[in-house]
């Protein structure tokens, strides 16, 4: 899968332009999806110097993206002129999401387990309301 990834208010604490603490287990849930064979693009707003701190705080924390502000490393900007930025990723990860940005917990168990938000949210809130354990049966019940 194709995953976009914003940089400031999702992998860390918008303080833009400075880079804020990074989100709790925001690298370490990137660095398992990189592992599980995502392809990972940076997609974010910073560009020149701004967006060469970022990439270099992401290797930092161990990641190395798949391509950044494109759709993949060789694309060539300068010279296509047809080039759109838009980026063609199956999912967004971003902080500008309806709701705002989930737990980057929630965010793997999505990906990992390829579920909606809804899906992950209901079978929490099953769980929370004891669905998950076993009834006894009334005695009219076989």
């Amino acid at each position: 899968m194709t995953i976009a990834v914003d940089f400031d208010g999702t992998i860390v604490h918008d303080r833009y332009p400075d880079i804020g603490a990074e989100m709790p287990f925001a690298t370490q849930t990137l660095r398992m999806l990189i592992e599980e064979r995502h392809r990972l693009i940076l997609w974010t707003v910073r560009e020149g110097e701004l967006l060469d701190e970022a990439v270099e705080w992401c290797r930092q924390h161990g990641v190395e993206f798949y391509a950044v502000n494109r759709d993949f490393p060789e694309e060539d900007v300068e010279r296509n002129r047809s080039y759109s930025r838009k980026i063609k990723a199956d999912l967004w990860i971003d902080d500008r999401n309806v709701g705002g940005l989930p737990d980057w917990g929630t965010i793997y168990r999505i990906i990992h387990e390829r579920k909606t938000y809804e899906e992950v949210l209901t079978g929490l809130q099953d769980l929370s309301q004891g669905a998950g354990r076993h009834r006894k049966k009334k005695w009219w019940q076989f």
